[in-house]
């Protein structure tokens, strides 16, 4: 491998196909490959593989580039960018997918195949009976012009096929070193339907050698593919581009992750609440290590210290905890004022944060108090819900303090209301001073252990919050205001009645 010094016109590509929603499996490679084209001074080529009629559609291309821009990935070129090796969708290159396949034809190196999928289907099958591996047998390579010509003209059905030779294909892989595949196994290798409708390793060798692509950074999927598309890269006497094929992801159960298992589209993580810094953070972790003790990084940092041969070989798990925890922390990082921005249309989907309801400087009190038990900003629904209504809905027990019973409990409340509304000076600092002070007036009364807050503290945070787990009742009692702090007391006190 050449020093980063020594590298020269480098450019790679991340090239989704528009059939389904992005997978993050597809943003953790269009980040490799950004991240390698950034350091090496390079350039980063998005392409749209949209050869597949039937399922490609325009949303989903949509998609692609809306949520890899919400990550910050950038690219030098592209549909939506202009470069000087346009067209950057599959569809629009038609025409130079056809000079290449008669370019094949007239060399004799591709053919028409008119087997039926029953006969090839059959066919497999007694193969496999016979523990061979499944090809095909080359009914077709062999048919005589006339023949092929009659068949076309009777518009029988075919497809087009290139003759692959019977030989050891090598090559260097920059994370998985030197690689060898029996060519032999393959068989004839389908590379179109028709001359308008080429398939996934015709089309990508040719886009590949037309926009000049130097590296090929893709998933370990990919490596049974290297083969074939070496062989066409010959046939056509294209330069060989170096490859390195990053490690599958993987299910906590180390599995490979699938939709069966949980959430795999980037859509899903947007929604949901995750940051584009945590997810980038996250995924950059997946397969590569940065043989350090750090483990925060920016998208400019990795620009400057990712290397690629630092990328593993094992499969990388996706630990969705570990995306917990480094979306908390880029959530803990953010400015109130963005956190609150960020925060609020979730707020809004819920039912919760209506117009000119809650004020700006109390909306931030909110958000600042919920922060700390944040995973993802999604979660500020569950977490502050309480805020917003004017009465809330609770089982009663919630109230009591370890067994206390309804009446201690009660009177513990009533303890609280009476300090609470002598209070004028309504500010968390001085509420937690008057409260701790009243609770220890209110165990010494009861004769409670003196250092036992929870006694008067637990009941008041309940009856504000109507939660087991919330902000302390100083914090909550601060952002409701007094008369809705005490009104919430008295509810609950109704209850215990």
């Amino acid at each position: 491998m050449p020093k980063k010094s020594e590298l020269k016109n480098i450019r790679v590509r991340i090239a989704p196909s528009p059939t389904g929603a992005a997978h993050i499996g597809t943003a953790r490679t269009a980040l490799f490959n950004y991240l390698f084209a950034k350091q090496n001074k390079g350039k980063f080529i998005l392409r749209i593989e949209d050869t597949d009629k039937e399922r490609s559609e325009q949303r989903w291309t949509d998609e692609i580039i809306e949520e890899l821009k919400w990550l910050g990935i950038a690219w030098d070129e592209g549909p939506d960018v202009n470069g000087n090796f346009g067209p950057y969708k599959q569809s629009q290159r038609l025409e130079i997918y056809q000079q290449y396949l008669n370019k094949l034809f007239a060399e004799g190196k591709a053919y028409y195949c008119f087997c039926t999928e029953d006969e090839l289907e059959a066919k497999r099958q007694e193969q496999m009976s016979r523990g061979l591996a499944p090809k095909y047998d080359g009914k077709c390579a062999h048919l005589s012009k006339e023949v092929i010509e009659k068949n076309l003209a009777e518009k029988k059905p075919s497809i087009i096929r290139f003759r692959v030779e019977n030989k050891k294909v090598k090559f260097h892989d920059l994370i998985r070193q030197d690689v060898e595949f029996d060519a032999g196994l393959l068989g004839d290798i389908v590379i179109a339907k028709n001359l308008d409708t080429p398939l996934f390793h015709f089309a990508v060798v040719v886009d590949d050698f037309e926009m000049q692509i130097s590296h090929i950074i893709r998933g370990e999927e990919h490596l049974s593919n290297t083969p074939r598309q070496i062989l066409l890269q010959e046939a056509l006497e294209f330069n060989q581009p170096i490859y390195a094929h990053l490690p599958l992801m993987l299910n906590m159960d180390r599995s490979k992750m699938s939709k069966r298992q949980g959430d795999v589209a980037i859509s899903d993580y947007h929604r949901n609440g995750y940051l584009p810094e945590a997810l980038i953070n996250f995924m950059v972790l997946l397969g590569w290590n940065p043989g350090t003790e750090k483990e925060i990084f920016s998208l400019s940092q990795l620009a400057k210290e990712f290397e690629i041969e630092k990328v593993q070989k094992a499969g990388a798990v996706f630990n969705i905890q570990r995306l917990d925890f480094l979306n908390g922390f880029y959530i803990r990082e953010k400015p109130i004022e963005k956190l609150t921005e960020l925060c609020a249309p979730y707020l809004k989907e819920a039912g919760l944060l209506m117009a000119g309801q809650v004020s700006e400087n109390k909306l931030q009190k909110i958000i600042e108090v919920s922060r700390t038990r944040m995973k993802k900003l999604s979660d500020i629904v569950e977490l502050s819900d309480f805020f917003f209504p004017d009465k809330l809905n609770f089982d009663k027990d919630l109230l009591s303090w370890q067994k206390a019973g309804d009446e201690a409990t009660k009177e513990s409340l009533q303890f609280s209301e009476s300090i609470l509304s002598e209070i004028k000076e309504w500010e968390i600092k001085n509420l937690e001073e008057k409260l701790f002070q009243a609770s220890e007036k209110f165990n010494e009364k009861m004769r409670y252990p003196i250092n036992n807050k929870g006694y008067m503290l637990w009941p008041l945070r309940a009856a504000l919050s109507g939660k087991q787990s919330s902000p302390s009742p100083f914090e909550i009692a601060d952002i409701l205001g007094k008369e809705k702090t005490l009104k919430r007391i008295s509810d609950a006190i109704k209850m215990l009645c």
